[in-house]
C-alpha cells in the first residue's frame, strides 16, 4: 500500500470515527431548544445552563466527587494486589489476578445486580459512598493492570543491586519500586476517574434516585424532552476525557502503558 493511499484510508477512519462527536458538538450550540442538525443558528446558553444551573451543577459535583474518590479506592486496592503478586510469585497468582479484574470482566448488569443486593442487605442502599465504593471495585481491574505492567517492566538487576547495598524491602520499595511505577499508578487512576466519570449502569442500580450524577441526570432528562444540555454533556466529557489521556501520553510513554513492550534488538 502506498503511503498516500495509507494516509487516505486513516483520514477516512478518523472522520468516520469523529462524525458522531461532530453532529453532537453541533447540536449543542443550536439556537433552539430542540436536538437540530444542522445547528439552527448559534448559541452558547446551553453551555452557561450546564455550569450555572443547580439542576446541572448538582449533578457535575456528585459525579466529580464519586470519580475522586472510587479512582482512588480502585488505585488502594490494586497497588497491594499487583505488589503480593509480583513480589512473591505465588503458585495462585494467576487465580488472584483473575479475580482482580473479573468485576470488569462480567457484564456490567450482573456486577450492578450484585452491588444492590449487597448494600440493600447492608442497609446502605443509596448512599453516596455505596456508589464510591462499588466503582473502585469494578474499575480495579485498570490501575491493577498497569500498575502490573509497570512492576514487571522494573529489572531485577535494580532491585538485587540496592538489596546489596543494605536496603530492606521498604526501602526497596519506597526508593527504587514507587518512582519507577508511580507513571503507571498515574495512569491507572486516570483510566478509572474518567470511566466512572461516565458510568451509569452501577450508579443506577447502587443509588437509584437518591444520588444523581450526571449520566443519570441525562437518562432522567430524556423523560422530559431532550434539550441541547445533554449535547453540552457529552462534550465536555469527550473533551474531559481527551484532557486526561493527552496529559498522559504527553508525560508518560502511552503505548508502554497500555502494555506495548520494546522488542529486544
Amino acid at each position: 500500500m502506498s503511503t498516500a493511499l495509507r494516509r487516505l484510508l486513516m483520514a477516512a477512519m478518523a472522520l468516520f470515527l469523529a462524525a458522531p462527536l461532530m453532529v453532537v458538538a453541533g447540536v449543542s450550540f443550536n439556537a433552539r431548544k430542540q436536538l437540530f442538525f444542522p445547528p439552527e443558528g448559534f448559541s452558547l446558553r446551553w453551555y452557561e445552563e450546564l455550569f450555572t444551573s443547580a439542576a446541572w451543577l448538582v449533578p457535575v459535583r456528585n459525579s466529580l466527587t464519586i470519580a475522586l474518590v472510587s479512582a482512588l479506592v480502585a488505585l488502594s486496592v490494586a497497588v497491594p494486589i499487583a505488589y503480593f503478586l509480583w513480589r512473591w510469585r505465588v503458585l495462585y497468582a494467576r487465580a488472584l489476578f483473575t479475580l482482580g479484574i473479573a468485576p470488569f470482566i462480567l457484564p456490567p448488569v450482573i456486577t450492578a445486580l450484585g452491588f444492590l443486593i449487597f448494600w440493600a442487605t447492608v442497609g446502605l442502599y443509596g448512599q453516596m459512598g455505596a456508589v464510591m465504593v462499588s466503582h473502585g471495585i469494578f474499575f480495579v481491574t485498570l490501575p491493577l493492570v498497569t500498575v502490573s505492567l509497570g512492576l514487571e517492566s522494573i529489572e531485577p538487576e535494580v532491585v538485587e543491586a540496592a538489596r546489596t547495598m543494605g536496603a530492606d524491602q521498604r526501602q526497596v520499595f519506597r526508593t527504587i519500586v514507587v518512582p519507577l511505577v508511580r507513571p503507571y499508578m498515574i495512569s491507572g487512576y486516570a483510566f478509572a476517574f474518567v470511566l466512572s466519570l461516565n458510568e451509569y449502569i452501577v450508579a443506577y442500580m447502587v443509588a437509584g434516585f437518591t444520588v444523581e450524577t450526571l449520566p443519570i441526570k441525562i437518562f432522567n432528562s430524556l423523560r422530559y424532552g431532550y434539550t441541547p444540555v445533554m449535547a453540552c454533556v457529552a462534550v465536555v466529557f469527550v473533551l474531559l476525557a481527551a484532557l486526561v489521556f493527552g496529559g498522559i501520553a504527553r508525560f508518560g510513554n502511552l503505548p508502554k502503558l497500555l502494555g506495548a513492550w520494546t522488542p529486544e534488538r
